[in-house]
């Protein structure tokens, strides 16, 4: 193997820099060209990539976003997209690919190592953290963080006003964030998807509170909740009595800004990793850290398999909010 590619694909992670800059660093250091590839799978289709080195990816351990830029591709969907795809990889002259991402992103590299043996390995990046076989994702710390500050200052202004906030945190299928953010943030309630709570069982909570001299609550909606959004669930409770409900959105600021320590270190640590394990021949597989230590795990059971909440840290954050 002498030149592996790197893309990073669908929503954006603080961290995803500091993976690139590992993966490119550590390649370097053994000897590897590397070239980054732009606009995921998108640039892929396209040819846009160009050769990296140690000063394409100097100062940016440090910035949210993405310098390769990311993009979601309905054309790669398709098997001749696909086709397009590896012919691109095979023309560029890359032996190996690292794909930094989430489920679809580890859907596509699956794809192109079972359809046309393009070795890959995935890197998993998603605030969501609902990525099967690693402790945590490149950009879930920094968004907990993020939420988390939001929460407190938000607060601030329910207490003033005697208010229940409804406040919606990022999650379509999975309740880590919300989950992570209510009990860091002392909220009375966190409704996740993988939890049912009734509206009644919401507004119970609610007026129970009030009943033992609660004058203000915070209540934290994962956007993919079966009861609908913050703005729905509170609709919802309002109609089921006279309580004043605000709710505030946190939505993209989740995202962006610079990654937390901790996030810059797992970034740094699985980009690396995975360069080690494509030189070592792993193929189809994702570099993932679990039980304190660098793993590799196939692509399918990262989506095949359920990664489940900390059920234990949910009966204790509702213990402790009462």
């Amino acid at each position: 193997m002498k030149t592996i590619g790197v893309l990073t694909s669908g929503g954006d992670a603080s961290g995803m820099n500091a993976c690139l800059r590992a993966v490119v660093r550590r390649a370097l250091w053994r000897d590897l060209r590397v070239l980054g590839i732009r606009r995921g799978y998108v640039g892929l289709l396209k040819g846009e990539a160009g050769l990296l080195n140690h000063s394409s990816v100097s100062n940016i351990i440090h910035v949210g976003g993405t310098i390769l830029k990311t993009g979601r591709s309905a054309e790669f969907y398709e098997p001749a997209g696909r086709i397009a795809a590896a012919e691109q990889l095979r023309g560029l002259g890359v032996d190996g690919l690292i794909a930094i991402g989430g489920d679809g992103t580890f859907h596509g590299a699956h794809a192109l190592w079972e359809e046309h043996r393009i070795p890959v390995i995935g890197v998993p990046a998603t605030i969501d953290n609902d990525v099967y076989g690693t402790d945590a994702t490149i950009g879930y710390n920094t968004a907990v963080s993020v939420a988390v500050e939001a929460i407190d200052r938000i607060r601030d202004t329910a207490a003033a006003h005697d208010r229940l906030f409804f406040v919606e945190v990022m999650g379509r299928q999975a309740g880590f964030i919300a989950l992570q953010v209510g009990a860091a943030g002392g909220a009375e309630m966190m409704l996740l998807p993988e939890v049912h709570s009734s509206m009644e069982d919401i507004y119970k909570t609610i007026t129970d509170g009030i009943a033992r001299g609660k004058t203000s609550s915070i209540v934290v909606v994962a956007e993919g909740d079966e009861e609908g959004g913050a703005l729905e669930i509170a609709r919802k409770v309002q109609a089921l009595g006279a309580l004043e409900c605000r709710v505030c959105i946190l939505g993209h600021t989740q995202r962006g800004g610079p990654p937390t320590s901790d996030d810059r270190i797992l970034a740094s640590r699985l980009g690396a990793h995975a360069v080690d394990a494509l030189l070592a021949g792993e193929c189809d597989k994702m570099a993932g850290w679990a039980g304190g230590k660098a793993v590799l795990v196939p692509l399918p059971d990262t989506w095949e398999k359920r990664k489940p909440i900390d059920r234990e840290l949910y009966v204790l954050a509702q213990v402790l909010a009462s």
